[in-house]
């Protein structure tokens, strides 16, 4: 069986049959062409896999015919040889999208190297995902049962979405599966780290503890900000880590990335509790406190993230940061994003600028609503690409290369990741009992011990208590919490949805990045 069906157009084919003969022998079908225009005739009537094109040949030139193959199969790759070095050349054939570009006289094993990077590129590719994926995979399990510590465990995630990532390149279902279940086990071991270690997190009696929500302005952001440089600081909300790798390299297009960081979200890990506690600096239990008016609890009426900027303006000033010049602009839908392109420019005029965009969090909760969204982010690979199509077409994107070619800093943080949910564990509680699927307070609430965090004082998770007796739980891995009543029916309309509040690798390990422009 051939590997692929080449044509060859040279109008010295003669000279080039040794050439041709060892292609063969590699098992390539190769068929040749003295002339462009039998060649464009052949290219319209039969299956091609590559076309080796001769830039010189009279009747009509390489460009020329590489124009009409294009016209007839845009997808079909060209591999330009030529005795012509000069540049104007190579930047005509590179604009007129060549797949590559050999320079006479060719090398046989040069020209299939071409074909292979070409043709083979995705099977080699995945050949080795799959066999690094393997020698991988003991050190990662080893990892795992060593009793990681807090930065060890952001390391050990990073390394399965890079994993995740490069599982994308490899066609093996197999693979795919035995992965799955490596994360599934990451995520059972993390939870046990996180029901051991969070609360002396929260009440640290030392100070070897984990960059949190609540010290993330402190510790990350105010440190990097100088007066003659615009800090850009852009909360994407709901953003997880390999999230933001699929849109990172259309950050990488304008500006330099410095650090990619991760920190860790505090619990619940939802934007009322993760988002105020970034901005006020506080925890929730802080907050409250300080701002009994400001602050609701899940069961109060009224907004629940309002107050971001008079939160972080109490913050600067109790830092003694109150003399940056400060803007705070959320972006919440289509009309905020256009009023974001229109006043960028005017925003360098500041040392500080908030972005906190929402887009991530509309999608994710727009998920479990819309069908069509349910069929476009049904799995974490296209949650990805359709965060990668979001950004790439965003007001947030056309607004920052606006003013990538000024001064600036950039640093993208989130509030908080997400996770998709497959388990339901039923809980039971009083019509107090809040409806969040991930992470659930209330009075008498009746639930499996291991199937949760509790905390039967929220005060030991640095949590208001809302009412005498309230306590908190937290889902664990990949479960959502279900009332009995109309259990099934919940139970099919939220499994394989995006949400977020309780305890995963996904939604506690979040990334912290720094850029600059290039």
């Amino acid at each position: 069986m051939s590997l692929a069906k080449i044509i060859w157009i040279d109008d010295e084919m003669e000279s080039l049959q040794s050439q041709k003969l060892f292609l063969e022998n590699k098992g390539y079908e190769v068929e040749t062409f003295s002339n462009g225009f039998d060649a464009i005739e052949y290219v319209r009537e039969n299956i091609v896999d590559v076309v080796l094109l001769d830039e010189t040949m009279p009747g009509i030139s390489g460009l020329e015919t590489l124009a009409k193959i294009k016209e007839i199969n845009q997808q079909l790759p060209i591999i330009m040889i030529t005795k012509n070095e000069t540049e104007t050349l190579m930047d005509e054939a590179i604009g007129s999208q060549i797949a590559d570009y050999l320079l006479k006289p060719v090398n046989p094993n040069q020209v299939l190297l071409s074909l292979k990077k070409i043709i083979d590129n995705k099977r080699l590719v995945a050949e080795k995902t799959t066999t690094n994926y393997q020698q991988q995979f003991r050190d990662l399990f080893m990892a795992l049962n060593n009793n990681p510590n807090y930065n060890e465990w952001m390391e050990i995630y990073k390394k399965l979405v890079y994993w995740e990532l490069e599982m994308e390149k490899s066609d093996s279902p197999e693979m795919l599966d035995v992965f799955i279940t490596q994360k599934q086990e990451a995520n059972t071991e993390f939870f046990k780290f996180i029901s051991k270690n969070y609360a002396n997190w929260v009440h640290p009696k030392s100070t070897d503890v984990p960059i949190m929500s609540h010290n993330l302005f402190q510790l990350k952001i105010l440190p990097h900000i100088e007066k003659e440089i615009p800090t850009f600081v852009i909360l994407i909300d709901n953003l997880r880590y390999d999230q933001w790798k699929a849109i990172q390299p259309i950050f990488a297009e304008s500006f330099r990335i410095l650090e990619e960081e991760t920190f860790y979200s505090i619990l619940p890990t939802a934007t009322q509790y993760s988002r105020n506690a970034i901005f006020g600096g506080l925890l929730p239990i802080d907050i409250e406190k300080k701002f009994p008016i400001e602050w609701k609890n899940d069961d109060e009426e009224g907004g629940k993230n309002l107050f971001e900027e008079k939160f972080l303006r109490e913050q600067l000033k109790r830092l003694k940061k109150d003399d940056l010049k400060v803007s705070y602009t959320k972006v919440a839908n289509h009309q905020d994003g256009q009023q974001l392109q229109n006043k960028i420019h005017n925003l360098l005029n500041n040392d500080l600028n908030i972005i906190v965009y929402n887009f991530v969090d509309m999608l994710s909760h727009a998920r479990t609503e819309m069908e069509v969204l349910k069929e476009l982010a049904g799995d974490e690979k296209s949650y990805r690409s359709v965060t990668k199509s979001w950004f790439e077409h965003s007001a947030l994107h056309q607004a920052l290369k606006k003013i990538s070619d000024k001064k600036i800093k950039i640093i993208v943080t989130t509030d908080h990741g997400t996770v998709r949910v497959k388990t339901p564990y039923k809980v039971i509680g009083d019509k107090q009992t809040t409806t969040n699927l991930r992470y659930k307070h209330g009075r008498n609430l009746q639930y499996e011990a291991k199937e949760v965090l509790a905390f039967k004082d929220p005060r030991d998770a640095g949590l208001p208590v809302p009412n005498v007796n309230s306590s908190f739980i937290f889902a664990k891995e990949d479960g959502f919490l279900c009332y009995p009543n109309n259990y099934n029916y919940y139970v099919n309309y939220f499994k394989n949805t995006f949400q977020h509040g309780g305890v995963s690798l996904e939604e506690m390990i979040v990334p912290i990045i720094k850029m600059i422009s290039k």
